[in-house]
């Protein structure tokens, strides 16, 4: 490569990083790169939290249901402590 075709090179390497430096585009490039790591992120904790809220609600209803068979066990052990008290003889 001759000095003048280097030359030619290195000032084209230089325009084009004074224009990205004037246009923003390196700051551009970051803001979008910083958006789309927060949204990425975001949704990601979002789904972290359905799956989370998920598996409560059927430890809820699991909790519910046991506490519905408790309840007829008793009313089970009522009826039968009633009976054998006061049923006919």
């Amino acid at each position: 490569m001759s000095s003048t075709s280097r030359a030619i090179v290195a000032a084209s390497v230089g325009v084009v990083e004074a224009m990205k430096d004037q246009m923003g585009v390196c700051r551009w490039n970051y803001i979008i790169r910083s958006a789309q790591q927060s949204t990425k992120n975001h949704l990601r904790s979002l789904s972290q939290a359905k799956n989370l809220s998920s598996s409560t609600s059927a430890m809820v209803s699991s909790k519910v249901r046991d506490q519905e068979k408790m309840k007829k066990s008793e009313e089970s052990l009522r009826t039968v402590m009633y009976l054998s008290c006061w049923g006919p003889n």
